[in-house]
């Protein structure tokens, strides 16, 4: 297997040429693998968003990238009609600060942002996910554009307070607000592991940019509790409740927890505590390369590609223990059955995986391991 972490960004890298659609300037929603052949299907702005997020890591860090991110920017900004909630343009102001940081108060103007956290039914409702993104757009835009930070304020502090309420004792973060709706009230305390590590990444980007402490300590207990509930092989689980504390659903578990999602919100927060998290990191990252519930090596290096998941064979067995969960009865130690790999990849999880790596390349895969075994 390979020895560094640069050989994943390669993967990674060349992964996404297939997985772009040139006449239409965008990356897809997924490529599947259907016998012996890929086969790329829908698109995607939020993807593409996500993806040129980490082409830009790419090069900012002095790699090279296959694409012209500068002009995929400039296409992409040409038509912002898709923008249906706070999480999306949060996403773009995110994107326009790491290309673009100059023409952040048109875009401000154009966009309305004072009004998102009404206008938008995500963020009425409370939805973690949305709220994180939206919170970090506005951190990175401050960062960026630090004459923002005044007019800014009051919007990030509004939607950190939005995002912390849906944040259990044990550290959980639900899935939207409880008391938003009837769905908040019947479900709204599962939170996926997309619940958990976008607002860590959000709080502490928010903490850094506003130069505030107290979005600090629920971001760490947050990290805290999804490494204590993680697996013995380094998964991190797929559904948390966020009113118990306890993992809801194990399966399926995804690549780009793994090997992005999980280091780009655990390295966000030991920059700005200088707390390390680095042992669950690579704990996890380590599952992508063979030693997970198959033996299976998830990387397919003459596809340049990082296969979804791992799940379960029969589709009823997450949505069983989420039911069981919402009841009180759910048993994370069951036998799961029989597993199997998904057989596709997606552009975000790869772009995340650049975002997230961009600055560690030249860290050796086996020195991580060996780090985290000391640690």
């Amino acid at each position: 297997m390979p020895k560094d972490i640069q050989n994943l960004i390669e993967l990674a890298s060349k992964g996404l040429v297939a997985m772009f659609d040139e006449s239409r300037q965008l990356f897809c929603d997924r490529l599947v693998r259907r016998g012996s052949a890929l086969h790329r299907e829908g698109l995607s702005p939020r993807y593409t968003i996500m993806t040129l997020l980490g082409l830009r890591e790419l090069e900012r860090n002095g790699g090279p990238s296959p694409f012209d991110s500068a002009m995929l920017y400039r296409a992409f900004m040409s038509d912002l009609g898709w923008i249906r909630s706070a999480g999306d343009l949060g996403l773009v102001l995110w994107l326009t600060s790491a290309f673009a940081a100059d023409e952040m108060d048109g875009l401000l103007r154009q966009q309305e942002l004072a009004t998102a956290l009404e206008r938008y039914p995500d963020a009425r409702e409370g939805r973690t996910m949305e709220l994180a993104w939206f919170l970090s757009g506005l951190a990175h835009a401050t960062q960026a554009a630090p004459r923002l930070a005044g007019p800014l304020t009051d919007l990030a502090v509004e939607t950190y307070h939005r995002l912390e309420e849906n944040q259990g004792e044990h550290g959980f973060f639900g899935h939207l607000n409880t008391g938003s709706s009837m769905s908040g009230r019947l479900r709204g305390r599962i939170g996926s592991f997309a619940d958990q590590i976008y607002p860590i990444y959000a709080m502490a980007k928010f903490a850094v940019a506003f130069h505030v402490e107290d979005p600090l300590l629920p971001a760490k207990e947050c990290a805290k509790a999804i490494c204590s509930a993680q697996g013995e092989l380094g998964q991190w689980w797929w559904l948390y409740d966020s009113r118990h504390g306890r993992v809801s659903s194990r399966y399926p578990v995804y690549s780009v927890h793994q090997h992005g999602m999980a280091p780009m919100g655990l390295f966000a927060i030991e920059e700005a505590t200088g707390k390390s998290f680095r042992s669950a990191i690579y704990k996890g990252l380590n599952w992508i390369y063979g030693p997970n519930e198959l033996g299976v090596e998830m990387r397919d290096s003459k596809e340049n590609l990082i296969w979804r998941c791992i799940r379960p064979k029969s589709k009823r067995t997450k949505y069983l223990d989420t039911a069981f969960s919402l009841l009180g009865a759910a048993d994370t130690k069951a036998p799961i059955g029989e597993l199997e790999i998904l057989y596709e990849d997606r552009p975000y999880e790869l772009g995340w995986l650049l975002f997230a790596f961009a600055k560690h390349s030249k860290t050796s895969v086996e020195s991580c391991t060996a780090t985290a075994q000391r640690q």
